[in-house]
């Protein structure tokens, strides 16, 4: 039932994003471009999804668990240090180049475009560097 559950979840995400227009690395771009070509749709979008997200908490928080899960797994760590500042400035400057999030080009790959596989591998690939990076430090420190 939790995998069910998981395929219509992404199917509702992949499904507002692709009306939403946020499938089009332009959209986000020209959100971007407040000189230019300025396009507010993608704040309309987040927008929505904050009243939903708000609502939707206020909801799954008078539960006792979660539906499809023994407990709710809600991150206990408040530290904004580095690793969280260079992370999220990461991401916003990938996302500021590329026009896409990842949750974003994971349904723009059904377009077929050769720039959305090439972001997700770069974002693969991403990972898989961080944690080559995370491993060699943690090597020298225990030495």
């Amino acid at each position: 039932m939790k995998l069910i559950f998981a395929l219509v979840t992404g199917l509702v995400f992949g499904t507002g994003i692709a009306i939403s227009g946020m499938m089009d690395p332009a959209k986000v771009l020209n959100f971007f471009d407040l000189a230019g070509t300025w396009d507010p749709s993608l704040a309309f979008v987040m927008g929505g999804a904050l009243v939903v997200t708000f609502f939707g908490y206020r909801l799954a928080w008078k539960r006792d668990a979660p539906l499809f899960g023994g407990r709710f797994q809600v991150p206990t760590g408040t530290d904004i240090d580095m690793k969280l500042v260079g992370g999220s400035a990461l991401f916003g400057i990938g996302w500021g180049i590329a026009g896409f999030c990842p949750g974003a080009a994971i349904p723009a790959l059904g377009t077929g475009r050769w720039e959305v596989a090439l972001f997700l591998v770069a974002v693969v690939a991403g990972f898989y560097v961080r944690r080559l990076v995370s491993s060699v430090s943690s090597a020298k420190a225990a030495q």
